[in-house]
């Protein structure tokens, strides 16, 4: 019987009009059948652990990438560097990151994930322990370590949520997907907090970079001991896995076809662009806005009076918070009343974001306790869309394409997002503040009039959230089709051509 459904496998195929339209995805069973070996299934106290693990990484991803936020000021005052320079720095970590990230995809949907991630953090401990010892003529090796930075977080984002995705499905992988995902505002706002304390404390702002590598070491023990590498599509396939037997470029070929995934990923590119400029340049902005007020001095030697990063550390942190959970309770309320309901609610977070992008502008100069309840209502709804995003993903792509799927949406969303928003922000305003580069008013108006971009890009994402509204439907149940379908087709196959053979060798 086994013999005959080996040769089942690799020989019966089966087509579908929901398969053909996304291109070369191995339509033989071969691409969907199970994995030859039995594995038991990851047992639900073991996936719970894995999950907090993971959760644990992913914030200090993201206090990591803000805690340089967090101390801007006092960098640009040590190095004596512009807005465009400054931004450089987050620029080449997302490049860096962007470059890497198809590289990792294609191995996770291939290899061990558990030591991929194991060695990208490896490298991400060095490279951010390393930046933490730059002296005041070595600029250039803040900016090299910034960048090879990206490589931990370029094995990890792309490859982090498919495992949770192999642990859980339906209600309770959009549960511990939103997990997960609260983590980057929350990892957000203790990065400008962390960052802001420890470099007052100090009085070295090079103490602050010095932190996440010691909470990673940490992280990284973790996850070599307590996190399992789960068959992928596990959660689809109670246990069993599914194999995939495609190209890179058929994989890509695939998810270029698939509609929601590439209007999905336009808007995350938009908030992408929108969150990496405000995550950057806002305490920099309010400090800014407050000099201009008289209610502070200008800052001319260390250490920067830092307390905007900690009120808008701690603004990103309740708002993540609120808007991660109020999202998630939205789409387990709505998805099986409105079958788009998911990128229905990420348009209205992101529409909804835009005017209160531009009265935070406006209001900065006037009220600075007025803009932070902006700021904290826009927050909220950008938040409202990232345990969503991760879930649309998730269920629009087939398990065996879904590191390189995370892989292309980070690439793009970066390269067109935030990779180039700080530094495109900061270019602006330098080139603004030219005309009166010793006025600090002018300095202030500068980058208030370069985040007027920002509330255009917003509505942009917006759109793009409902053209994936159109098609998530049809999407979602082409994958239900080919993982679920296709499975109870090639076992019923299996029997009947095992059944027929018995009977002739009678």
């Amino acid at each position: 019987m086994a013999s005959k459904c080996h040769y089942c496998k690799n020989h019966l195929s089966f087509s579908s009009k929901s398969a053909s339209r996304y291109g070369s995805i191995t339509n033989s069973l071969s691409s969907l059948a199970p994995a030859q070996v039995q594995r038991p299934a990851i047992s639900a106290t073991r996936s719970k652990i894995a999950v907090a693990v993971l959760c644990y990484i992913n914030l200090l991803n993201y206090m990591e990438r803000y805690t340089i936020a967090g101390v801007l000021l006092n960098i640009q005052n040590f190095f004596d560097i512009n807005d465009s320079t400054a931004g450089l720095l987050q620029t080449v970590f997302i490049c860096s990151f962007i470059l890497l990230a198809p590289i990792f995809g294609y191995l996770g949907d291939r290899y061990n994930r558990k030591f991929i991630m194991i060695g990208g953090l490896s490298v991400w401990l060095v490279t951010a322990t390393s930046s933490s010892f730059v002296t005041k003529t070595y600029f250039w090796f803040l900016v090299l370590m910034r960048a090879l930075v990206g490589t931990g977080e370029a094995s990890y984002s792309t490859i982090a949520p498919t495992i949770i995705g192999d642990l859980y499905s339906g209600a309770q992988r959009t549960v511990m997907i939103s997990a997960f995902y609260i983590f980057i505002p929350v990892g957000s706002g203790l990065g400008y907090i962390a960052g802001s304390s420890i470099a007052t404390l100090t009085g070295d702002w090079r103490w602050a970079l010095r932190l996440t590598p010691i909470l990673g070491t940490v992280g990284l023990i973790l996850l070599i001991f307590l996190c399992p590498n789960p068959p992928r599509g596990a959660a689809e396939t109670q246990g069993e896995g599914i194999v995939g037997q495609s190209t890179y470029l058929e994989d890509v070929k695939y998810l270029v076809k698939n509609k929601s995934f590439v209007w999905s990923s336009m808007g995350v590119t938009a908030m992408a662009f929108l969150t990496g400029a405000l995550a950057f340049w806002t305490p920099t902005f309010l400090s800014r806005a407050q000099v201009t007020q008289g209610i502070r001095p200008p800052c001319t030697k260390e250490p920067c009076d830092t307390s905007d990063s900690y009120i808008f550390g701690a603004v990103t942190v309740v708002t993540g918070i609120i808007g991660v959970c109020l999202g998630s309770a939205l789409s387990r309320c709505l998805r099986d009343k409105v079958p788009n309901a998911d990128p229905l609610i990420c348009a209205v977070g992101m529409l909804g974001s835009a005017p209160c992008l531009f009265m935070l502008i406006f209001l900065a100069s006037t009220s600075i306790p007025a803009t932070y309840v902006i700021i904290a209502i826009g927050e909220t709804l950008l938040s409202l869309n990232w345990p969503i995003l991760a879930d649309i993903l998730l269920y629009v792509v087939i398990p065996t394409k879904r590191a390189s799927a995370e892989a292309l949406q980070i690439t793009v969303c970066h390269l067109l997002g935030d990779a180039g928003s700080p530094y495109l922000i900061g270019a602006i305003s330098d080139a603004i503040s030219v005309y009166k580069p010793d006025s600090y008013e002018w300095r202030f108006l500068s980058l208030k009039y370069s985040f007027l971009l920002c509330p255009f890009i917003g509505v942009l994402g917006g759109l793009f959230f409902l053209m994936t509204a159109l098609y998530i439907a049809k999407d979602r149940r082409a994958v239900e089709l080919l993982v679920e379908g296709k499975w109870a087709i090639f076992f019923q196959s299996c029997y009947i051509l095992s059944f027929q053979n018995t009977k002739r060798n009678l």
